[in-house]
């Protein structure tokens, strides 16, 4: 026989052999095999200052898709960040309630609006010496007036309304817009009280009186009724397991981490190594659900 016949045989065998193994796998998808492998928990990653809300949205749309998975561990290690993202966090996480049991797990810090997304679950997790708390809001203005006077610098504005350039780095707040400011920063307050009271049935009188930005261990916090149990990440994971009724070892699947990119992570650490101030010269006025000092 021709050696190129020989040749053709051959690949015409391992193609039929890579159709077969291709074919079994998509069996065993399609009709539930008992070997093939169907997670039972998924750990979502939830790190660094919340900035977006989009990947952890994406992520939890998957989580929901995939029927096998019936309870969700969502590994927290955040100081908080922007006010919206936090709270869209914690709707996706309110909203994948309705069909999967979720935990929160607390890392090294889960404080501001790391735990505003933790009240979202059906349970809180947190290690002994775990930060959290830091129920409050903070709006940071640096005044450059006299810094420019000094370079020979003048800044001009001009706007539609008085309150416009409120917080402007160039001039001297007015006790109106200071005012102003703290009525904003009072109602953003009261939303994040809300929701405390309500994630961890407690009145809301009760939450009012530690929300003052304090922050708590982990163990403080359960004394105070903000977490439901001290443990790690395996502990979350039996937890979320024993809720959804899983008497056997779960099976664990891992998603990506929600955090920043490298760029993103450059620039933070550079905010942190100036505190935070200059950084936000330029760049607008941010409402912050932040635990400042605890930024990485």
């Amino acid at each position: 026989m021709k050696p190129e016949i020989l040749k053709n045989i051959f690949a015409a065998a391992g193609v039929f052999f890579a159709a077969i193994i291709a074919l079994s796998v998509l069996l065993a998808l399609v009709f539930g095999r008992k070997d093939a492998w169907r997670p039972d928990v998924a750990v979502l990653s939830l790190e660094g200052i919340i900035t977006d809300a989009e990947a952890i949205r994406e992520q939890i749309k998957e989580i929901e898709e995939i029927d096998s998975i019936k309870a969700v561990v969502v590994r927290i290690n955040t100081p908080g960040g922007a006010v919206a993202p936090s709270q869209e966090i914690h709707g996706e996480i309110k909203r994948l309630r309705k069909t999967k049991k979720v935990v929160a797990s607390m890392g090294a810090i889960a404080a501001s609006g790391g735990y505003y997304a933790a009240v979202a679950a059906d349970r809180i997790v947190a290690n002994p010496g775990t930060i959290t708390g830091s129920i409050g809001v903070i709006v940071e203005f640096i005044n450059a007036e006299e810094l420019l006077g000094k370079l020979g610098l003048k800044g001009y504005v001009i706007k539609s309304g008085r309150f416009k350039d409120s917080g402007s780095p160039i001039r001297k707040m007015e006790d109106e817009e200071r005012r102003l400011l703290q009525s904003v920063v009072d109602d953003i307050n009261a939303q994040f009280i809300s929701a405390v009271a309500e994630g961890r049935s407690l009145k809301v009188e009760a939450v009012k009186g530690i929300a003052d930005g304090r922050i708590f261990s982990g163990a403080q916090a359960k004394e105070k009724g903000l977490v439901d149990d001290l443990g790690d990440l395996t502990d979350a994971i039996n937890i979320g397991a024993g809720m959804a009724g899983i008497k056997d070892k779960p099976e664990v699947i891992y998603t990506g981490k929600t955090e920043f990119e490298f760029l993103e992570l450059f620039k933070n650490s550079v905010a942190r190594g100036l505190n935070g101030y200059f950084a936000e010269l330029f760049t607008g006025m941010r409402v912050m659900y932040l635990t400042p000092n605890f930024q990485g």
